[in-house]
Formats: C-alpha cells, structure tokens, sequence
C-alpha cells in the first residue's frame, strides 16, 4: 500500500511538472508570438517612411499632407505623467506600506489591506471619469489655468491608480521581513523608527524596488483615463500643466479610425513596438537590480 501511494505521488509530481512547464514555454511563445505580430505590422511603415523621422520627429500628423508621425510628442507626454505620478506615487506608497505593515494595529490593518485590494480591483475607466469630473476642474481652479485636462490631472489620477498595486506589494515586502531583524534592532537599542528605516527598509529594498517598477509599468500602460484627462495635445510639452498625449492614448483614439494597411495603421503598430520595448527594459532593469541586491 505504500509502494502505491509513494508511486501515485511520483506520478502526479510528474504531471504536475509537466504542466508547469508547458504553461512556461506557452506564455513565452505568446509574448514572443505578439512580439513578432507586431514588428510584422510597424517595420510596414519604414518601408516608405523614414526610421528617423519616426523616432526623431517633433510632430505627430497623421491626416496631414504628406503624414508626420514624429514619436517624440508622444513619448514626452507619456514620461512626464508618467514621472509625475511615480513622483506622488512613490513617497506615498511607502508611508503608506509602513504604516499598515508596522504601525498599524492588527484590527486597522486587515481593514486597510481590503481596502487597498478593493481600489485596485475599481476599472480604470471608472477612475478616469471620476477625475474628468472631479479632479480636472479643481486643477484648473488652483492653477488658473484655462483648462484642466493637463499631463498633471493625468499623472495625479495615475499616482493614485498606482498606489494600490505599490502599497500591497511593499507592505507583502515588509512583512516578509524575519522577525528576529525587528527583534535585533531593538535589543540594540533602536527605536521603532531607528528600525524601520536602518533595517527593515534595506532588507526589504529588493521588495520595495519591485513594487515601484510594477507601478511604473501599471502607469505607462495605462490607456483610457489618460486619454479622458490629459487633454489629447500631441505636442512637446514644456511644462506639466499643458495637455499633452501619451502614446497608449494614441493608439487608442486613432486605432478605430486608421486604414487597414495605411501608413498610420502601421505607424501605431510602430508605437506599440516602442511600448513593448520600454516596458521589456523596465521589466529587465527591474529584474537585474533586485537579484544584484540580493
């Protein structure tokens, strides 16, 4: 009998392994399967239109005659929302994670966490009518500006759409912490706050950076609540208080109206690319950074 039962557990470990790894080799040939789906679609454009003036150009007019479909209006918008909110996002984030990780008593906490998961799980699209609503007019009001669809209503809606998956991951770092670091720390005569910044925030720093380069790439891929409250201006911007345009709310807005097989179709393939490979740098700077801290 236990021959059979040690023999049944070796076969479902087996299986098991199997299917793990089969569900591996699956997603990675998704990635690489989109990854090639698009270069097939945008590399298209480079065929009567310059790589250069892709990358390089200072103007985004894709009805114009003949088309410009200069990236660099694009790419600006999306790093300034997408600094600001990291900019907001971040110290916030943090505060918040050491509070609900170590301040907070046992009873606040459990509540705090729900609520958390409970701002994550609110649609994206939800959050950006809110902010249309709600957080657009009193940009305008504070700042007197003549209109509040600005790159600052975007990256303070996005630094809040982020936090949730920032605080969550943090406060799962912090609390992965041994306890006998905690315990240390006091016995040598630490304070609680002495603790918590020259202990537990270095041994959960690999956590930590993990969280804010998931919220990075949360911020720059987000599309429809950039695109209801940045304005939509493709133009370079020169401060955070003019619209702007990022390059996920172009694709967005301009996908359903662009020909199949135009240039402009072909050129929001080409910005999909550059998307798939800014993230794919995040993701591998992210990685290459937490295991040299460990």
């Amino acid at each position: 009998m236990n021959f059979l039962k040690h023999r049944w557990n070796d076969i479902v470990e087996y299986v098991m392994e199997k299917v793990i790894f089969l569900a591996g080799i699956i997603s990675i040939a998704f990635v690489v399967l989109i990854f090639i789906f698009l270069l097939k679609e945008g590399l298209s454009l480079f065929k009567t239109y310059s790589p250069f003036s892709f990358l390089f150009g200072l103007s985004w007019y894709p009805i114009s005659h003949p088309p410009k479909f200069g990236v660099v209006p694009l790419f600006l918008g999306s790093i300034v929302v997408t600094l600001g909110a990291i900019l907001i996002a971040v110290p916030l984030g943090v505060g918040a994670a050491i509070y609900i990780a170590e301040v907070a008593p046992r009873w606040l906490r459990e509540i705090l966490k729900g609520l958390v998961e409970f701002l994550a799980a609110i649609p994206s699209i939800v959050l950006g009518f809110i902010g249309l609503v709600t957080l657009v007019p009193i940009v305008k009001e504070v700042f007197g500006l003549p209109t509040g669809l600005t790159a600052l209503s975007g990256a303070i809606m996005l630094a809040f759409m982020a936090m949730p998956t920032i605080v969550s991951i943090m406060e799962d770092a912090l609390t992965a912490v041994p306890e006998s670091y905690r315990a240390g720390a006091v016995a040598l005569g630490a304070t609680k706050w002495q603790m918590i910044w020259r202990v537990l925030l270095p041994a959960a720093s690999s956590g930590i950076l993990a969280a804010i380069m998931l919220g990075i790439g949360r911020v720059i891929g987000e599309t429809m609540a950039v695109m209801m409250i940045t304005g939509n201006a493709a133009r370079i911007p020169t401060s955070i208080t003019q619209p702007v345009r990022t390059m996920t709310a172009t694709i967005a807005a301009e996908m359903g109206e662009a020909v199949q097989g135009s240039e402009h179709y072909f050129a929001l393939f080409g910005i999909g690319i550059l998307l798939f490979c800014i993230t794919f740098l995040i993701n591998f700077t992210a990685s290459f950074f937490i295991k040299r801290k460990r």
